[in-house]
């Protein structure tokens, strides 16, 4: 299975060296052209990752609202995700995982560089190793044991004749052996911590020791290049920056984390590899760094005109509640005690219904006057109440002779 992986990268970095006749060259070339084929699994992590830090504040909010509910609080954040497309998983930071993963098979392909960048079989790989080993021993040690090929495919050339007559099998242009020699530095040695002692004082050692430096460096300025970028997209529901809420974002707390164990990882890889892995390690960071700018400017400028757009229609709500608590405040004014008339609808259907018999009731009193007609008055009608506001307030088949004695005689 592994080597549906090692098979073409061996491949693609001796093609690249056929091509340029420089290992450190077809490295870089070989980095180049991986970091563009996972472009697009690179973009879609970025932008997952961005909108992630986005929707921190409301991932706060939802946070403090069932922080006694694991449950619910799951649920609702899951659900939050869901509607901003901000899931994790495939499109989320699980992809940044990716150059780590490709770095596994490579570690092997730099590891024997006979078998996958000669083309030579396991065999034959093993048969050159024996050889040069026995013709000069000085050039292995126990230390490194795990780089045999890498030291044996240098001294090929130097044992050409030799190697062509005991192994009949090898190929013309594994005879030719590897240069891992780049801008003077051998990239097929281990960098070494005493970089400092006169004897091994040259530019060959100082070159290959400042690789790993210069990656863990890239490392910390790119996680810090990184944070800046995402504390910068949490905004709250005005559009506004959210600082507190980015202090506060897990991204951020993922963030301080990485911001170490990166340029350990880096220094790591880079004084326990041959020179040419560690040099893989540093242009990728180099390049993904790039890149990440990049993204970085052309989705914040999709973001900012959604906090454009929501800042707006914040501010158009602002005034509008201004208005209305103008409104508001004018009404108190003219009111400072509060009254207010009821408008019940019934009350006023009764009360416009008064208006109209009084106004037919004076109109019929003025006709009939200028008629002559002399209107006879009518006695006034008792309520059963006794109260003339209130006629029913004691029922209304209220009696109060219902029960007195009859005392009249027949």
């Amino acid at each position: 299975m592994a080597k549906l992986i090692t098979v073409p990268f061996g491949w693609l970095i001796g093609f690249l060296y056929e091509l340029t006749s420089n290992y450190g060259l077809a490295i870089i070339i070989f980095t180049f052209i991986v970091q563009l084929v996972l472009l697009p699994i690179t973009a879609k992590s970025k932008k997952s990752m961005m909108k992630m830090s986005r929707i921190q504040p409301r991932v706060q909010e939802i946070q403090q609202k069932y922080a006694n509910d694991k449950q619910k609080q799951n649920e609702a954040i899951q659900q939050l995700q869901k509607e901003e497309g901000a899931t994790m998983g495939c499109g989320g930071c699980l992809w940044s995982l990716v150059p780590l993963l490709i770095l596994i098979p490579l570690i092997q392909v730099i590891r024997d560089p006979i078998v996958y960048i000669l083309g030579e079989s396991s065999d034959i790989a093993g048969q050159i190793v024996a050889q040069i080993k026995e013709l000069n021993p000085a050039l292995f040690s126990s230390k490194n044991n795990y780089y045999e090929q890498v030291i044996a495919a240098q001294a090929i050339p130097q044992y050409a004749e030799q190697l062509k007559a005991s192994i009949p099998g090898i190929s013309v242009d594994t005879l030719q052996g590897i240069n891992f020699s780049f801008l003077g530095i051998n990239l097929g040695t281990i960098p070494q911590f005493n970089v400092f002692a006169w004897e091994v004082w040259n530019w060959s050692t100082i070159g290959l020791f400042l690789i790993p430096i210069l990656s863990a460096g890239q490392q910390v300025l790119s996680m810090l290049l990184s944070q800046k970028a995402n504390n910068s997209v949490i905004t709250n529901e005005k559009g506004l920056v959210d600082k507190e809420a980015a202090e506060k974002s897990q991204s951020n707390q993922t963030n301080k984390v990485m911001l170490w164990m990166m340029p350990i990882m880096s220094l790591w890889i880079g004084f326990t590899v041959p020179g040419g892995l560690s040099l893989y390690w540093f242009v990728g960071g180099v390049i993904r760094m790039v890149e990440d700018l990049f993204m970085t400017k052309h989705y914040r400028k999709i973001y900012d005109a959604e906090d454009a757009e929501r800042l707006k229609k914040h501010l158009a709500e602002e005034a509008a509640e201004e208005e209305r608590e103008r409104i508001r405040a004018e009404k108190r004014a003219a009111n400072p005690d509060g009254i207010t008339e009821n408008t019940s609808k019934k009350k006023l259907q009764k009360k416009l219904q008064q208006a109209e018999e009084a106004e037919k009731a004076a109109a019929k009193r003025e006709y009939d006057a200028k008629k002559g007609i002399i209107e006879e008055e009518q006695p006034e009608k008792q309520v059963l109440s006794g109260i003339p506001s209130r006629p029913y307030c004691k029922g209304r088949a209220y009696d109060p002779n219902r029960y007195s004695c009859d005392t009249t005689e027949e």
